[in-house]
């Protein structure tokens, strides 16, 4: 039903008419609705990323501001606990096989490794001058952290929790992703403008691909079944779409101002890019290619988001609505 309601509105901007500086959502022509604001805990201070586990219905928050992990249970639609001690927590990424939560301290320059069971941390390894966003190699069973001003992605060996390898990016780094097909790792260079490519198995750079529209591309969704990436760009409010098979930009597409982390629910094809100015854009994503849903303001500084690809709800952490941080939820209407 949703990706009826997709096409239907498929192209509409819906930029002009939203609301601005309302804490409420204002949805525009997004196929969402506003279900509820669940209350977090600490203060009214930046969020990060956020990072899902669908088999045991965590999700884990990274609030920067607070040095802290916050795990949510979505079943029970509550706070279940907080994880301190890692300074100025930017990345936050879950491997359900391993059972193991990775999250970049940036005020400390580590990489924290967390236990899903007791949630707490078991180990910490060096992660670079400024570590951010983190992506996680299977076959190799290594862990690519993004320093973004140190210009080097940083190879933590997962076994081990120890740091292996570092890269030289020659620029300042933005998201890592994992292509299941290729079974690379791809990085954003944001200001080579460029997409890197490196082999897990050697930790080298295999390819450097420029992207022609690209201004500081730091968001990065790569969608396997399509063979296409998704490169949010910061500094122009731009979304380019990349065929891998050409390493080809093949359509861009105007989006909410200040985009920044991107999310993908697999069952209904739908791409959500949340951008800072609290507008999130919807995609969808099919074998013919990449068509735009619409625009909506979701909330004040809704640049975080993630899908539960089962029922559909995405979240979105706010730092402040009515002086309190909350988790808002949102659902296909």
């Amino acid at each position: 039903m949703l990706f009826a309601v997709a096409v239907a509105v498929a192209g509409g901007s819906g930029t002009d008419c939203v609301a601005q500086g309302a804490d409420d959502a204002v949805t525009g022509n997004l196929p969402l609705k506003h279900i509820e604001d669940v209350p977090l805990p600490g203060r009214t201070s930046r969020f990060d990323y956020a990072t899902y586990d669908p088999g045991r219905h965590l999700l884990f928050i990274a609030h920067l501001g607070d040095s802290e992990v916050v795990v949510f249970d979505t079943l029970a639609s509550r706070v279940v606990a907080r994880i301190p001690g890692i300074s100025a927590v930017h990345g936050v990424l879950v491997a359900p096989e391993l059972s193991r939560v990775f999250a970049s301290a940036t005020g400390t320059n580590e990489v924290v490794a967390i236990d899903e069971h007791t949630l707490s941390i078991t180990a910490r390894a060096p992660g670079g001058i400024y570590p951010d966003g983190m992506e996680y190699a299977p076959d190799a069973r290594r862990l690519f952290v993004s320093d973004e001003t140190g210009e080097t992605e940083t190879v933590i060996d997962v076994p081990s929790n120890r740091r292996i390898a570092t890269i030289p990016l020659d620029g300042e780094v933005g998201n890592s992703q994992y292509d299941p097909v290729s079974r690379h790792i791809f990085v954003n260079v944001q200001t080579r403008r460029q997409l890197v490519e490196i082999n897990p198995a050697t930790n080298t750079v295999v390819s450097r691909t420029d992207l022609p529209g690209a201004k500081g591309n730091h968001g990065l969704l790569i969608v396997p079944e399509s063979r296409l990436a998704l490169i949010a760009c910061e500094d122009n409010d731009r979304l380019l779409v990349l065929d891998m098979r050409t390493m080809k930009v093949v359509r861009a597409f105007d989006i909410g101002g200040d985009p920044d982390v991107l999310a993908f629910d697999p069952a209904l094809r739908m791409a959500y890019v949340a951008g800072e100015s609290g507008v999130v854009s919807m995609f969808s994503v099919g074998a013919s290619g990449v068509s735009k849903i619409g625009d909506g303001r979701v909330g004040p500084n809704a640049h975080v988001v993630s899908v539960d690809a089962q029922t559909h709800r995405s979240w979105f952490p706010l730092k402040d609505v009515d002086g309190h941080p909350v988790l808002r939820i949102m659902a296909p209407r």
